[in-house]
């Protein structure tokens, strides 16, 4: 329950974050804020992230949906539990210290991330919402930066700029893969016969050359790794050359 201030407003509960990291007598009981967060990764993993909502996990829980209100307010905490869930898989290597490998491996994590649970992209607060694991995240690219005679605004800026080509970069490939299987194609050669009618008169209308000419001697149409990883170290060399570092 909420105490009262001083204003005679209510305060507010504890976070979320602090009633998970809080020590307790005893056991955990079955049902945990951990658990709810495995199950709806579970779920959204399985089905989609529409799959999720409070109803199918306290039936996926086994228990009454009040039940499971009692441990996340709403769909904001469920969100930020599934955030958090998936953040611990960004695991960078601890005696990785040198800042343009830190940032390369957070992004590569995030393509792998976003590929194995496309549901993330759907979070309504993806990008910023404030998880344990985010923080940890961003204070490990952060940290890398530090100490290079940068000043705290721009060290923000290139955590942030990497963070948002990994995430808008891996959006558009799993968008992309989300639409050729709902098309029922299962490979970038089904997937271009698929489209060759409209493609083909696209290209006949002679408005295109450059494109055509992509179309005819491309050799890495079907490569999405390295796309994403060519356009990371871009990214990454713009950002080195600007700074200096």
């Amino acid at each position: 329950m909420a105490g009262q201030q001083k204003d005679g407003k209510a305060a507010p509960d504890k976070s979320l974050w602090e009633r998970l990291e809080q020590p307790v007598a005893a056991p955990r009981a079955s049902l945990s804020l951990e658990r709810i967060g495995a199950v709806a990764v579970r779920v959204a993993d399985a089905e989609g992230f529409a799959a999720v909502t409070m109803r199918r996990l306290a039936t996926e829980l086994g228990v009454a949906p009040m039940a499971a209100y009692r441990h996340v307010s709403g769909k904001d905490d469920l969100w930020a539990l599934m955030a958090e869930w998936v953040a611990a898989e960004h695991r960078i290597p601890e005696g990785m210290t040198e800042w343009r490998e830190v940032l390369r491996a957070f992004a590569l994590l995030t393509r792998e991330m976003m590929l194995r649970h496309p549901w993330v992209g759907q979070l309504p607060t993806a990008l910023f919402v404030l998880t344990p694991g985010r923080m940890a995240i961003a204070e490990r690219q952060l940290a890398s930066l530090d100490g290079l005679g940068l000043d705290e605004d721009t060290m923000m800026m290139a955590f942030r700029t990497v963070s948002a080509y990994a995430h808008g970069a891996a959006s558009s490939e799993v968008a992309l893969l989300e639409w050729t299987q709902a098309e029922g194609w299962s490979s970038g050669a089904e997937t271009r016969m698929g489209l060759a009618p409209q493609m083909t008169y696209l290209m006949e209308t002679g408005r295109y050359p450059t494109y055509r000419r992509y179309g005819l001697r491309s050799r890495r149409k079907d490569d999405a790794t390295w796309t994403f990883e060519t356009g990371l170290d871009c990214v990454l060399d713009g950002i080195a050359a600007r700074l200096g570092i």
